[in-house]
C-alpha cells in the first residue's frame, strides 16, 4: 500500500505502467527461455547434449575436457539462471551471469566458425543488455515484494 490507499500496481499510470510491462514481458520470456534450453536439456538426458557439444567443439583448439565440463554444467547454469530471471530474483546478477554464459556460448561458436548461430547469440545478448540497463523498470518480481528491485 502506497500513501494514497492504492496498491503498488495500480499506482503505477500512463507511461510507467507501459515501461513496467514491457520490461516485466521481456523478462519473463526470456527467463521462460532460457529456463527450459537448461530443463529440456537435463529432462532428455544431459550426457547427449554433452556428446554433441563436444563434437561440435572436436576442431577448435579448446581441450575436449574443458568442453566436456562446460557442457555438463550449461544446462544446470541455464535453468538457475532461466529460473531467476523468469521469477525477477536476484534479477542484477541473474542477468550479468546470464550474459556471461551467452559470451562463453559465443566464444565457443566464434571458434567453431558458426556465424548464423552466432548471430543468434548476439540477439540473447543485447536483451540482456536491455534488460540490465532497464532494471530500474522492473516492477514485477521477486526482488520488488523482497525490496531487493
Amino acid at each position: 500500500m502506497t500513501g494514497t490507499g492504492r496498491s503498488f500496481p495500480e499506482t503505477l499510470e500512463g507511461r510507467q505502467l507501459d515501461e513496467a510491462l514491457a520490461y516485466g514481458i521481456l523478462r519473463l520470456t526470456l527467463g521462460v527461455n532460457i529456463f527450459l534450453h537448461g530443463a529440456t536439456r537435463l529432462f532428455s538426458g544431459v550426457g547427449g547434449f554433452v556428446s554433441a557439444t563436444v563434437e561440435q567443439l572436436s576442431r577448435t583448439p579448446l581441450p575436449e575436457a574443458s568442453v566436456r565440463i562446460f557442457a555438463t554444467a550449461l544446462p544446470f547454469l541455464e535453468a538457475a539462471v532461466g529460473l531467476a530471471i523468469l521469477i525477477g530474483l536476484w534479477t542484477r546478477w541473474a542477468l550479468a551471469g546470464g550474459a556471461l554464459l551467452m559470451a562463453a556460448l559465443v566464444f565457443g561458436t566464434a571458434l567453431r566458425s558458426d556465424w548464423a548461430t552466432l548471430g543468434i547469440q548476439m540477439v540473447y545478448a543485447v536483451v540482456y543488455f536491455l534488460l540490465l540497463m532497464f532494471r530500474a523498470h522492473d516492477r514485477f518480481s521477486l526482488d520488488r515484494i523482497l525490496g531487493d528491485g
